[in-house]
């Protein structure tokens, strides 16, 4: 009970920095309406617009980095750097990736770097489903009666809290809250690339939020613990170490994203004209007959597959935990192996059911042809994720990723700031790296052995260091052509307007990263200087009061 209570101080605290009402403080109100009155915001927004569409098409984007690593990594393979790995402690050194040997290996590697590459498989597993829900109808109808619920004016947090939420299942958010987001906000008669932004900044903007554990908060632990045990093999971490701040983080990011797709983002928006097969999609109209009684059956059967498999998840002994632990969100638990698997069950069969009941589906051709025609959208997605595959391969077999994130930690570590300056050091560092290296436990896996001791040995706890990396690896995620679901995320936007592009999709978040950037560090720092509880077992100091 009392976890709950503070859980509810935590969020409390969290929404009433960023609530409405603060916003109308007068010097706050003037400060922002200028900036948004003025044409200097939008001026800026433009040219980082035009400059970031002058870029190649994404995947030639990707191509032409893939061959930027290639050259620069046999320019500095004969540089020797004092880095050390934190891992080996060996002498970090630069692959040639045009010696002979690694030639061949990446050409020997070329087919199964694609068809391994994470987010293909997630995206087109997911999409199968996903494509059977959405050409039955059942997608159409089930947001016609959120529209039916669901004021108009709180659409955008609503959508901010989902894609927050969506973190539980792992990059579930990616492929089915931000696409959703662009069809219910034009189903609202507001501007579809707006909803596509605030669901984009709830999922991967406001990563390191969440009001549910997820399998990222045991992953993120261990990297901590085994960091903190090189200066005292006794530390021991909760996997939930960060969660009471995560939770009030919540709060926080669905405020600032809601003021900002409201005032900023969509504002700018209404000047863009949809011109995409999107744009062309009929009105969703009122719910018929039909559709309802279809939407009830379908609902039933969405609502019978979660009760089996909560069910079936909670026995001690159920199949879905992780044998070692008996957890149901450790990282390796089949639960959340399986988390795309579901998802595509858990659309597949309401779908099915809607579009038999409805009359939309006649046959089990009419099944096979709504996914197909799903696939044959994912075309240009296929063609993007072959050359962004090939390129993160690279940028990993080059060590150039692994040498960035070590010399920015040992240059960090040599300024020798004082503690509070140098856990936004931290932070911002952080923020700097995911523009080049996107996975979150790759980048904590080189940076936490180099900050976790070097911050306890100044009195900070483990605890406080990884929640100044989750800050930071969350803020610029929207920004960064180099995360792998961004050209997704830019196909989204070419949906409705056909000119889409990389700068177009980079000026519309901006806001977002900077913002969040810089608000979500004070809210740390505040959150910190009042004592407020970061999560399960955590302190703030170490040696733990």
């Amino acid at each position: 009970m009392a976890g709950f209570v503070i859980y509810g101080i935590c969020g409390l605290f969290g929404f009433v920095i960023v609530s409405p009402p603060l916003l109308r403080w007068p010097w706050i109100l003037n400060r922002l309406s200028t900036m948004r009155d003025t044409s200097l915001l939008q001026r800026f927004l433009d040219g980082i617009e035009r400059a970031g569409n002058r870029l190649p098409d994404p995947a030639m984007l990707f191509a032409l980095l893939l061959a930027v690593v290639v050259v620069l990594s046999a320019l500095l393979s004969s540089i020797e750097f004092s880095a050390l790995h934190p891992a080996t402690g060996q002498p970090l050194t630069v692959t040639n990736l045009l010696a002979p040997q690694a030639l061949t290996a990446f050409t020997a590697s070329l087919v199964t770097t694609f068809t391994n590459f994470a987010p293909l498989g997630v995206v087109l597993v997911a999409m199968l489903g996903v494509g059977v829900a959405e050409r039955s109808g059942f997608i159409n109808a089930a947001i016609k009666q959120l529209l039916a619920v669901t004021p108009r004016q709180l659409l955008t947090p609503v959508l901010v809290a989902v894609g927050i939420a969506s973190h539980s299942a792992v990059d579930a958010g990616y492929v089915l809250v931000i696409p959703l987001g662009a069809v219910i906000f034009m189903a609202a008669g507001r501007h579809p690339l707006a909803g596509i932004a605030a669901a984009f900044a709830g999922v991967s903007g406001g990563f390191a939020a969440n009001f549910l554990p997820s399998a990222l908060d045991p992953l993120l632990q261990g990297f901590t613990q085994s960091a903190a045990q090189i200066l005292d093999p006794a530390v021991q971490l909760n996997p939930l170490n960060n969660y009471f701040f995560t939770s009030a983080s919540s709060l926080l990011v669905i405020g600032l994203c809601w003021w900002l797709t409201d005032k900023v983002v969509e504002p700018r928006l209404a000047r863009t004209p949809l011109d995409g097969d999107g744009a062309d999609a009929p009105a969703l109209g009122v719910i018929s007959d039909g559709e309802r009684r279809a939407l009830r059956w379908a609902s039933l059967t969405l609502l019978a597959g979660i009760v089996v498999l909560v069910l079936s998840a909670l026995p001690a002994t159920s199949a879905w935990r992780e044998p070692a632990s008996g957890s149901l969100t450790a990282f390796k638990a089949p639960l959340m192996q399986s988390i795309v698997a579901l998802i595509f069950l858990l659309f597949l069969l309401p779908g099915l059911v809607f579009g038999f009941v409805s009359g939309q589906f006649r046959s089990t051709k009419d099944l096979v042809a709504a996914m197909s025609k799903t696939m044959e959208g994912m075309g240009y997605y296929l063609v993007m994720a072959f050359f962004c595959a090939q390129f993160i391969k690279a940028f990993a077999d080059s060590q150039l990723g692994t040498l960035l994130a070590v010399e920015g930690g040992m240059a960090l570590q040599a300024l020798a700031l004082p503690g509070p300056v140098m856990l936004v050091g931290i932070l911002l560092l952080v923020a700097f790296l995911n523009l080049f290296i996107g996975s979150a436990s790759a980048k904590w896996g080189l940076l936490a052995p180099i900050f976790v001791p070097m911050l306890m040995q100044v009195g900070f706890s483990p605890d406080l260091t990884q929640a100044a990396y989750r800050v930071g690896d969350s803020t610029t995620n929207i920004i960064t052509p180099l995360m792998p679901y961004f050209p997704l995320v830019v196909i989204y936007c070419q949906r409705y307007v056909k000119n889409t592009g990389i700068g177009t999709l980079v000026a519309m978040m901006l806001p977002y990263s900077l913002v969040l950037t810089l608000v979500w560090t004070l809210f740390l720092i505040l959150y910190w200087q009042l004592g407020m509880p970061l999560g399960m077992g955590a302190s703030y100091s170490y040696p733990a009061p």
